[in-house]
């Protein structure tokens, strides 16, 4: 096989995924909902299972769910007959996924769920298996074939199923009204997580209190509380303790090139009057967006006028928040 007859075989099993999910799509109806009605309805867990190729969806599929608000992990079909089956309270509901339905391992815990009146909701090509005839709910796939010349390998048939999991933890997420700062409690780690925490996730229960000065101080003591507080920046205060302005490591470069003593020039005379500031309140994403769009490496955090926190790009950066 040459290189244009690899590129156009793998074109064509791109194409056979494409069919297969615009099949889905055309196929998604009334069971869905069903199945989501069922999940909300339910106090307990959402237990998914699976064997082989459909075990591996299951389990992205309960990570998927897990992260976006509704409570669910992956349970090996096998482990359930050999003690497992005792995580299958009476208040869980099982998502089983076989493309043929006919599982071996999958029986002992659907006879298990059927006994216990634990609702399953099944996701198989075949509404008339094993699985589909002992579902609650059965989410049918179409029959389309394997992308794999020997029918054998599992390709669209998986594919199929990763996005109907999709699908019905996007509407469920959607019925729950999970936000991005519910996502954000869930994704702590990361790039993503870090982004979608608040700033005062960021500051703590003790936050460091940030490095200020009264307006009328002298520029010896403004460079003292710059170092002191090694952030690049030091708040200037108002008399009744409100914010005034900020001066910056730029600020003090820029003082240089005045004309006269720099040395009894004032906090006031030093800062900038308007700088760029954050509510504790406001995500992480945007305080970076703010850093990023100014041009600033130091942004004021600031709660009911008074300054409680300075963030410097260079502590964001080691703490990851920052690439």
């Amino acid at each position: 096989m040459n290189d244009a007859a690899m590129i156009d075989r793998a074109r064509e099993v791109v194409r056979l995924n494409v069919s297969a999910l615009q099949a889905l799509e055309a196929s998604v109806g009334d069971a869905l909902a069903r199945a989501v009605e069922i999940v909300l309805s339910r106090p307990g867990y959402l237990i998914v299972t699976g064997m082989g190729k459909s075990g591996h969806i299951g389990g992205k599929i309960a990570a998927t769910l897990a992260s976006t608000g509704t409570a669910s992990f992956f349970v090996h079909p096998a482990e359930m007959s050999h003690g497992d089956l005792g995580m299958l309270r009476d208040d869980v509901t099982l998502l089983a996924l076989s493309n043929s339905g006919e599982s071996r391992e999958l029986r002992d815990p659907l006879i298990f769920c059927r006994r216990k009146g634990i609702p399953v909701i099944g996701m198989t090509q075949r509404p008339d298996s094993f699985l589909g005839r002992n579902s609650t709910v059965c989410l049918t796939l179409p029959q389309v074939a394997e992308a794999c010349p020997n029918g054998l390998a599992p390709t669209t048939s998986t594919l199929m199923s990763l996005a109907l999991g999709d699908a019905l933890a996007m509407v469920l997420m959607d019925r729950r009204g999970f936000t991005a700062q519910d996502f954000g409690l869930h994704h702590p780690g990361g790039k993503l997580g870090m982004s979608l925490q608040s700033v005062r996730d960021w500051m703590g229960d003790r936050p460091p209190q940030p490095a200020t000065v009264a307006a009328d101080a002298g520029f010896v003591q403004v460079i003292s509380a710059i170092t002191e507080g090694r952030k690049g920046a030091v708040a200037v205060l108002n008399a009744d303790g409100t914010l005034g302005g900020i001066v910056t490591d730029g600020d003090v470069r820029r003082a240089f090139g005045r004309e006269g003593d720099v040395k009894a020039l004032t906090a006031a005379e030093l800062m900038s009057p308007r700088p760029k500031t954050v509510h504790p309140d406001a995500r992480m994403s945007d305080a970076l967006d703010l850093m990023t769009q100014n041009r600033i490496a130091t942004l004021l955090v600031v709660e009911d006028a008074r300054p409680v926190a300075i963030m410097h790009v260079a502590e964001l950066m080691q703490a990851g928040y920052v690439s």
